[in-house]
């Protein structure tokens, strides 16, 4: 395993080890406690990875913001993708997958114009007119709820290299191994708790509990937690 990969050993190859996305949360943000990530900000990526990303904010005292990333998912399948396009437009295709399901032209392009709308729409939803944060000089903090193919979050990590960001790290309660080792490589740091090998792989199978996210939780979990800061720096 590449040695800029910090797991819990304990963890290996175990299911149903998280009760839910804020119990994965607690764990991840224990594993970073030693680490120096002052001045850090937490972007996490729609919709899974919000109530992850909010529970770790409030765990470390870091900032919170969203990294707005969907895949373009094959016309017939809703839930395979073949790519993805990122909050900057930051576009990758697997060119291999394309291949394999003899996709035509023409589809491609009608996928990629729908999910750049989406995006587009989310990040509206989600951000509002608020700027981008700032962050070329601070340590940036990728985060999902898990890493299937990972393939989504390589286009979130790419995006931010095309900013400048000089220090990425990444947090996911679990991944397979393979998505752990890619992302690990264009990466400084990868936390996962819980990692996986073998033909048959879910995200949702490191959870007891798991449902899944919808993008009005995502914007009245974000809403919450900017109202909490700004109690707390109120007083």
């Amino acid at each position: 395993m590449s040695s800029n990969i910090v797991d819990n050993p304990e963890l290996r190859e175990q299911t149903q080890v998280f009760e839910g996305r804020s119990h994965a949360a607690q764990v991840l943000a224990g594993m970073m406690a030693s680490h120096d990530l002052q001045d850090g900000i937490i972007l996490a990526i729609p919709a899974g990875g919000v109530p992850v990303g909010a529970r770790m904010a409030e765990e470390t005292g870091l900032d919170l913001d969203v990294a707005v990333v969907s895949k373009i998912t094959l016309p017939w399948n809703s839930e395979a993708g073949y790519g993805a396009v990122a909050f900057d437009g930051t576009l990758k295709l697997n060119e291999e997958m394309v291949r394999n399901t003899e996709l035509t032209e023409q589809q491609v392009e009608q996928g990629i114009r729908t999910t750049k709308s989406k995006v587009a729409r989310r990040v509206r939803a989600l951000r509002g007119s608020k700027p981008r944060p700032e962050l070329v000089e601070r340590p940036a903090i990728l985060v999902d709820d898990g890493l299937a193919s990972g393939f989504t979050m390589r286009v979130a990590v790419a995006a931010l290299r095309r900013a400048g960001t000089k220090r990425i790290l990444v947090a996911v309660p679990t991944a397979h191994t393979r998505a752990a080792e890619m992302i690990a490589r264009e990466v400084e740091v990868l936390y996962c708790a819980n990692i996986r090998s073998g033909f048959s792989y879910a995200v949702a199978s490191a959870y007891r509990h798991w449902v899944d996210v919808t993008e009005d939780e995502a914007k009245a979990i974000l809403a919450r937690h900017a109202g909490d800061a700004a109690e707390k720096m109120s007083f």
